[in-house]
Formats: C-alpha cells, sequence, structure tokens
C-alpha cells in the first residue's frame, strides 16, 4: 500500500510517498528538476514488497510549500538541509540508501558525506559528480552562472518552458509513444504556479556551487565504497555517458548499465531498473 502524506520539517510542509513494511530496507527516492516523487510513480510499487520507500517533494517542488524567495533561501544546501531534517528528525532513518536523479544527487549527496554510516547503498540514474558529466544542455547556463543579469537570465527562462519539458522527457527515447504525457503535464503545472519561476532561476543559478562539492563527494565514494548500481539514459544531453562512467574510477565495483533512453529513463525503463534494484539490494 502506498500512501500520500505531509511532514512538518522546520515548519514548512513537505509531501512524501510512502510503501512498503517499515521492517523492510529503506530507500529514498531523491527526484531531479523539473519534477517531483510524481517521477517515481512506476517505480515505488515495483520495490514496495522488497522494501521500505520513501519519496519527498523538495520545499518548492511538487505538493511541498513553496514560500517566495524572500522568505526561503533556494540553495541546493538549504533544500538538502530540509531533506535531512526529515529523513532523521521527522522519519527517525539510522539506515537506507538513496536513489538520485539530477537534482537529487547534488541533494542526497550532500546528506551521505555528512551521513557516511547511514549510507547503505546508492543507485544512480542521471544523477552527476564529475565535472566531465556536466553535458552541452548546461551551455546556455554558463553565461547566467557568471553574470548574473536581465540579458543572461533570458536563455535560461527558456529552461521553464512547457516546450523545454516536454524535451527533456523526449530527447533520445527511442519509442515516444511510452511517455505518459502526465509527466511532463504535471511537471509543467507546478512549474506555471506564480512565483515558481523565480524559485527555479535562483536554483539553476546556484547549480554552480554544486561543481565545488564534487572532490569531496568523490573522497567519500573512494573511501566508503558504498554499494552502487547506475542505470544511465545514455542520450542524456544534460548528463553524459563520461559523468556516468566517471563513477567507477572511484567505485570500481559499481555495476553501470547504459540504457537506450534520454534524462528521464524511468519513463520507459522503469522495469528494468526495479528489476537491477531488487537483485543488488534487496
Amino acid at each position: 500500500m502506498q500512501t500520500f502524506q505531509h511532514a512538518d520539517v522546520r515548519g514548512l510542509k513537505m509531501f512524501y510517498r510512502e510503501a512498503g513494511s517499515k521492517e523492510s530496507p529503506t530507500i529514498v527516492l531523491l527526484h531531479g528538476f523539473p519534477s517531483s516523487s510524481h517521477m517515481f510513480r512506476d517505480l515505488i510499487p515495483q520495490l514496495a514488497d522488497k522494501f521500505h520507500v520513501i519519496a519527498p517533494d523538495y520545499i518548492g517542488f511538487g505538493y511541498s510549500d513553496a514560500p517566495d524567495v524572500s522568505e526561503f533561501e533556494y540553495t541546493f544546501d538549504n533544500l538538502a538541509v530540509y531533506v535531512e531534517y526529515f529523513l532523521f528528525n521527522v522519519l527517525g532513518l539510522k539506515k537506507f540508501s538513496i536513489y538520485v536523479q539530477d537534482y537529487g544527487a547534488p541533494i542526497g549527496y550532500r546528506i551521505a558525506f555528512k551521513h557516511q554510516d547511514a549510507i547503505e547503498g546508492i543507485v544512480v540514474q542521471n544523477g552527476n559528480a564529475y565535472a566531465e558529466g556536466i553535458g552541452g544542455g548546461f551551455d546556455p547556463l554558463k553565461p547566467f552562472w557568471a553574470n548574473r543579469t536581465a540579458e543572461t537570465e533570458a536563455p535560461v527562462r527558456a529552461v521553464l518552458a512547457l516546450e523545454t519539458t516536454i524535451f527533456q522527457y523526449t530527447h533520445g527515447v527511442k519509442d515516444v509513444s511510452r511517455i505518459n504525457p502526465d509527466a511532463y503535464t504535471v511537471d509543467q503545472h507546478f512549474l506555471d504556479r506564480p512565483g515558481n519561476d523565480a524559485i527555479q532561476l535562483n536554483l539553476l543559478h546556484n547549480y554552480q556551487a554544486n561543481l565545488l562539492h564534487y572532490d569531496e563527494w568523490q573522497t567519500f565514494f573512494r573511501n566508503k565504497q558504498p554499494k552502487t548500481l547506475i542505470v544511465w539514459g545514455k542520450n542524456d544531453p544534460f548528463f553524459t555517458v563520461e559523468g556516468a562512467q566517471a563513477y567507477l574510477r572511484d567505485i570500481p565495483r559499481a555495476e553501470l548499465h547504459l540504457l537506450d533512453t534520454g534524462h528521464f529513463a524511468l519513463e520507459d525503463s522503469s522495469r528494468f531498473i526495479a528489476e537491477k534494484i531488487l537483485h543488488t539490494f534487496a
């Protein structure tokens, strides 16, 4: 059985999906941009028999509270603080695995680096931790990172448009008819909320701060050698195949699967990914 709940996290409501027995090993599913825990809707039922599954929406995403940018600091440091508090202080988790995709990687790896003994394993789906993993899809952001002005912000706003959201779901996919339009329709609904553009622009500008943490995350990988499964859409314009392969430098026993799909590999490959998770971690 899957439930849909809100938790009070430092005075804000955080939405999360939960399934499976609390006696089973816990896996925390951390979503990407511009999505929410909705991206795991097909995966959760496939894992629930063997795992206690938790999938939160970050502050500013999905069904969680989205305070104005004047009232909340939208940085990856701060999003991680709220997810960390939710996992340890609200749910009281002691040990768990993490599944990271896109934004989920910098959030999950901040938590993993701080609580290394709590992490039982990592599933990586197009979640980056290496400089060579930054693909050409980031090129429009680089002038914005270097100097945030109205002029450099203008092309970045296109990232928030429906056309781009659909592109993120369909680019590099072999059979587009397998992509459920509910995915990008739900994402766009939340992107189009009043004030959400400012939230997302702040986070897109702050994304460059994640690159400064790569060395420490890689040190964590080398020192702890977490059990790691990498399932990577190889046609992703944002995160490269080289970024997937780079994990093997630091975690040589990691299992790597390059899938013939795009950025949101769960949309057409959830059964394969679920089978690999069950085989590796259950």
